[in-house]
């Protein structure tokens, strides 16, 4: 029997699509919780990774947020993504693993960047203050991949860099959640209770690119089965953007909320833009398949069985 796959992040939306799929594709998969491995115990991840000998190490854990959350913890967000990253990266290192897939983010790049973001503009600017500390971490963490690629070539340790994701497993509590969650949510919420206005941050002309994370997963799994070929860095995005007032257009359709918003300018939007280049997966052979409008719909019957429900319990 092949060696498995290593997938930190079993309870994350990202690694909960990874095993879905795997399951699908029948490959093997080892993902343990939190409560069997606890990512910020560097000698015990070292020892889990010696004794599980993996093929590969799927890097997607993480302390994740959206806004809100990112600025009101940034001392989390910046400790606890670099002590993860680096307990994974440098134990698979300890154990031998010499194939390594690290995930990265698309808050990475520098702010207000007038082109698409490439892979070489990583770290080429200022951040984004609203998740600096987040973005800080990440790039730590795949600039580490670098440097042991280039003292130990042997050990070929790559980044994936997502743009925005949503879908299936997202985490819809406000005070954590990222745009289309909080979108889902607050539309929902306001569908239910017969409220007609939904207040939405900024004026609704920042553009996001959002990838629907069951998408991530076959770019995950397709990394994995031709990793030689793998770039050393490389985004995975949708290709494509769209302002927040679509997404809370597109939301509502799907949802049948029939009411108005309003703009609520005091609140914190981020950045104006932030469209990755995916060049350079499209030249390896990967693309986006979801539309939004579909991907949101799947979000939304998932959040209806599975969140909406158990708070209704």
């Amino acid at each position: 029997m092949p060696a498995p796959i290593f997938v930190t992040g079993a309870t994350g939306m990202v690694g909960h699509n990874v095993r879905d799929l795997a399951a699908e594709r029948g490959v093997e998969v080892v993902a343990p919780p939190h409560r069997e491995l606890d990512l910020l115990d560097g000698e015990a991840v070292t020892a889990y990774l010696r004794k599980v000998k993996p093929a590969v190490v799927v890097h997607a854990a993480g302390r994740v947020g959206g806004i809100e959350a990112n600025m009101r913890e940034p001392v989390a967000f910046l400790t606890q993504n670099w002590e993860m990253g680096r307990n994974i990266v440098l134990g698979a290192r300890e154990a031998g693993v010499t194939r390594l897939i690290n995930l990265g983010s698309s808050c990475m790049y520098p702010k207000d960047h007038p082109t698409l973001l490439r892979e070489e503009d990583i770290l080429s600017g200022p951040l984004e203050p609203t998740n600096e500390a987040y973005a800080i971490a990440k790039s730590a963490v795949q600039r580490l991949c670098d440097y042991i690629r280039q003292e130990t070539p042997d050990y070929q340790f790559k980044s994936l860099i997502p743009c925005n994701l949503y879908g299936r497993y997202d985490a819809f509590d406000p005070r954590r959640s990222h745009l289309a969650a909080a979108v889902i949510h607050k539309l929902h919420r306001a569908k239910v209770e017969g409220r007609g206005e939904v207040d939405i941050w900024g004026d609704g002309t920042a553009r996001r690119e959002f990838l629907y994370a069951g998408d991530l997963a076959d770019a995950i799994l397709t990394a994995v089965e031709r990793f030689d070929s793998l770039p050393t860095v490389m985004n995975v995005g949708a290709g494509v953007d769209h302002t927040v007032n679509e997404y809370y257009q597109t939301a509502a359709e799907v949802i049948g909320y029939t009411g108005t918003f309003t703009h609520d300018l005091s609140r914190p939007v981020g950045m104006k833009r932030k469209l990755m280049d995916v060049g350079r997966a499209r030249d390896w052979g990967w693309t986006a398949k979801t539309p939004l409008r579909d991907g949101l719909a799947r979000m939304y019957e998932f959040y209806v069985s599975d969140v909406a429900a158990t708070e209704n319990a």
